[in-house]
């Protein structure tokens, strides 16, 4: 029994309700003008029709009146936008003529049921027999009275069957195209991958400094020294508003969506992480060759969070020790080595969610990334194409 009323509680059950008798108002209007020529009103709906806006106009009230609860979602089934192709007019065209003629069984329902039921009641009480063509000529009994609800719940069944036979025939004219799914489609996965680099961005920029952070403290408090103290905290001022630079250029391109990616750090300037790494204890040897102020813009920028998240992990599990990097430009290819000693602490299975960016962020290239121990130390070694980035 719920099922079968559940329709009612529905507010969408009566905004359909108003989609479906409103061109009966225009009908109205063009009876009373050309009263003997009613097919004029359908064939001047095809002109109507094949003006691209009149898609636009009919999707808005279609999501609006058919579908409230999908009203401004990107994945909506009725397509708000202007017809582009002559396909999609001539929908338009058979869409207004489906919109007439669903308006007249509900709008004689609406008019006509409700008055029936007024006569059924009137006749119960007595009444002489009705004008109404539906109960013409039925002598009054006080047993019609019973029958008053049947032609309102005719009505509403009238209402909600049309609303949904309104909705799917909308979602089938009405309905995104092949090519406005693929545009919707392209648009969503752009956000995705702009939402998981700025999430990568912040990852790498934030954890590198409080990692260093963290040694920088910890080492200046074993070594009891004022001096490596003060060197310690001058270390944690400087990362600290590397990472601030870091992340207001994060901000900046959550608050402009137009801001360019050019104001991101490169390889160019590796130099300040790795006297980062080297402030925080390690020993960093490094071994720089080839141009690196020629390697296309998107590959180094890529290419400095791949170092800063390699040291991160360094300085992070194997503390203060010796770290290897290599940075090489070479018959067209970047190739990025970082290598540390495999202590109990760095024996990682490969899994974080840091070392997953950074494979990643080189296939998201072209490239490739490996990261696990490697001759008795841990190793992260990324191959970055250049040719294809120009």
């Amino acid at each position: 029994m719920y099922r079968f009323l559940a329709p009612l509680a529905r507010p969408a059950t009566y905004s359909r309700w108003l989609h479906l008798v409103s061109p009966a108002a225009v009908a109205s209007v063009w009876l009373f003008i050309s009263p003997d020529k009613p097919w004029m009103l359908a064939l001047m709906a095809v002109p109507v029709g094949l003006v691209p806006a009149m898609r636009l106009a009919e999707g808005v009230q279609g999501q609006l009146l058919l579908t409230p609860w999908e009203r401004g979602r990107p994945d909506a089934s009725i397509s708000v936008a202007a017809a582009s192709t002559w396909p999609d007019r001539w929908r338009t065209v058979l869409w207004l003529e489906l919109r007439l003629l669903f308006a007249v069984p509900v709008m004689f329902a609406t008019v006509w049921l409700p008055a029936t039921s007024v006569d059924l009641v009137g006749m119960a009480f007595g009444k002489g027999p009705s004008n109404d063509w539906l109960v013409r000529g039925v002598e009054p009994h006080w047993w019609y009275g019973l029958l008053a609800p049947v032609p309102v719940l005719v009505l509403l069944a009238v209402v909600t069957v049309g609303g949904d036979v309104a909705a799917a025939a909308a979602r089938w004219l009405l309905g995104p195209t092949a090519t406005e799914r693929l545009t919707a489609l392209e648009e969503r996965t752009e956000q995705l991958l702009e939402r998981n680099r700025i999430a990568r961005e912040l990852h790498d920029s934030i954890g590198h400094a409080l990692t260093v952070a963290v040694v920088q403290a910890g080492a200046a408090r074993a070594a009891n020294d004022p001096a490596f103290t003060e060197r310690a905290l001058a270390a944690i001022e400087e990362t600290g508003r590397e990472a601030l630079d870091d992340l207001e250029r994060v901000l900046r391109v959550l608050r402009e969506s137009g801001t360019p990616a050019s104001g991101r750090p490169t390889l160019v300037e590796a130099d300040r992480l790795l006297d980062s790494a080297r402030g925080s204890g390690a020993e960093v040897v490094a071994e720089v060759s080839g141009a690196l102020d020629l390697v296309p813009a998107p590959v180094s920028r890529e290419g400095y969070r791949i170092l800063q998240e390699s040291l991160t992990n360094a300085l992070r599990h194997a503390g203060s020790v010796t770290v290897r990097v290599r940075i090489s430009v070479v018959d067209g290819w970047l190739e990025l080595e970082v290598m540390n000693p495999l202590t109990g602490a760095s024996s990682m299975s490969g899994g974080g969610s840091g070392l997953r960016g950074i494979r990643e962020r080189a296939a998201l290239l072209g490239g490739k990334a490996k990261t696990g121990p490697y001759d008795g130390e841990w190793r992260v070694h990324a191959s970055l194409p250049l040719e294809h980035i120009r």
